[in-house]
């Protein structure tokens, strides 16, 4: 029985040196897969899984479509995720501008029945009407978060709120749109939970191969009455999140 340690394994092991003494330094573009599998042989998968195993490790970031880099620790590498419910701007564009990056998003809404799942967490009936919002986040032009949103037509269909990123309301988020209606959600309830991310959502999110996301459910309830008037599914990335709840009292 052969006892040769794998190519991949003997790869990273390469490369890994190669990152640990400095002659690649944090923020160097590593060779192409192409390059690797020519310098080494073997197929392109051998490549790739010695990436992966070097991603996981947390010495390399994938970043689709430009190749892999030696993780920096000298850069923001962080995007921060706090709460900004009286937020008059979209939350996500408000925090992206905080931390010097650009926040822009993709969206797609359409009008549908609620599945059993989405109708308990509405609190409405199974094929209930909602308006189900679809959203691809991006920070520098760099996807870093999907989300699927539902809303039961029932709490805005009348409105011009209706549609979350058309019309006079777009893009200012949950809780600023509902307040048009004199709704106040105060915080939501979130579940958040850890987990490797789907092959649909590791493309969204240009991760190759795919990683660890953070997956947050997330419903918004009306104040006064209880009732949720939207819930979510949120994924990040996991190498370019961190989740911060609650905040410091001011020292003066």
């Amino acid at each position: 029985m052969s006892t040769e340690t794998p190519l991949y394994l003997r790869v990273a092991e390469r490369l890994r040196a190669r990152i640990e003494s400095g002659e690649l330094p944090p923020g160097a573009r590593l060779p192409s897969v192409s390059e690797i599998s020519r310098e080494y042989g073997g197929s392109n998968s051998v490549a790739t899984s010695a990436y992966r195993l070097l991603v996981d490790e947390g010495l390399v970031v994938s970043r689709h479509g430009a190749g892999h880099y030696v993780r920096s620790h000298d850069t923001h590498e962080l995007l921060v995720r706090r709460h900004r419910v009286k937020s008059k701007d979209s939350p996500f564009a408000q925090g992206a501008a905080e931390q010097g990056s650009v926040g822009t998003w993709r969206h797609e809404s359409t009008t549908e029945q609620a599945s059993e799942e989405v109708a308990a967490r509405l609190s409405i009936e199974p094929d209930a009407p909602v308006m189900h919002t679809s959203y691809v986040y991006l920070a520098d032009d760099q996807p870093v978060q999907v989300a699927e949103s539902w809303e039961p037509l029932a709490v805005t269909g009348q409105s011009l709120v209706a549609l979350p990123e058309v019309g006079p309301y777009a893009g200012v988020g949950v809780a600023a749109r509902m307040r048009v209606l004199g709704i106040d959600v105060g915080e939501p309830v979130e579940r958040v939970r850890a987990r490797m991310a789907s092959r649909t959502e590791a493309q969204a999110l240009g991760m190759t191969p795919p990683g660890p996301v953070m997956v947050i459910e997330r419903t918004y309830y009306d104040q006064t009455t209880g009732r949720p008037v939207e819930t979510a599914d949120i994924v990040m990335r996991g190498d370019r999140w961190v989740a911060v709840y609650g905040q410091a009292p001011d020292a003066g």
